[in-house]
């Protein structure tokens, strides 16, 4: 009997080989669950949509560098993730940035919310933070990228990164505060 892992592995070779089947069934197993990635990025469903079919076609011509190293999703969520990511800038408008590499930076590693507030609060309370806030928190806490991996991502100093990470949090607070006493501004 073949394992999940052997079964990947077999696809993915298939797909190196230039299957067409083999890449409709990595699309069919991996599709639904990078959309919902995109989504937390970009926000119109038709643009998350393109993105995500950008994404699947980079990773089948770059299949060859999947090395096995991570799971094949682990591997294309981060092309979704950069895909997203290319998608955010390539629409950005111009804005000057503060210098926040200035600025000294107090680490704070508590992510604890208050009691009662449900995680759709939270994403729903993140979607409101401004682009450069969000993309950092969203890395950060639903992605699972550490300072240097978002810095990379983001073409960022680790310096910025934690800077906004930190803002980020303590205008999320904010927005949660607000929504549960209702005093919201």
């Amino acid at each position: 009997m073949k394992t999940s892992h052997n079964l990947q592995v077999e696809l993915v070779n298939r797909c190196k080989a230039n299957d067409r089947k083999a890449q409709l069934t990595l699309y069919k197993k991996y599709s639904e669950g990078m959309y919902c990635i995109a989504c937390r990025y970009i926000k119109d469903p038709d643009d998350a949509e393109d993105v995500l079919q950008e994404s699947f076609i980079k990773a089948f011509q770059k299949i060859d560098q999947f090395n096995g190293e991570v799971t094949f999703g682990s591997w294309l969520k981060r092309i979704v993730i950069n895909k997203c990511l290319d998608f955010i800038k390539a629409r950005k408008q111009h804005f000057i940035e503060l210098q926040e590499s200035s600025m000294h930076i107090v680490e704070d590693d508590d992510w604890s919310v208050e009691e009662g507030v449900s995680m759709k609060e939270i994403k729903k309370a993140m979607a409101q933070l401004s682009e450069k806030y969000r993309l950092v928190v969203q890395l950060f806490l639903l992605e699972g990228y550490d300072h240097g991996e978002i810095a990379q991502i983001l073409e960022l100093t680790e310096t910025s990164c934690r800077t906004r990470l930190l803002r980020g949090k303590g205008y999320l607070r904010e927005l949660l505060k607000n929504r549960q006493y209702g005093t919201g501004s």
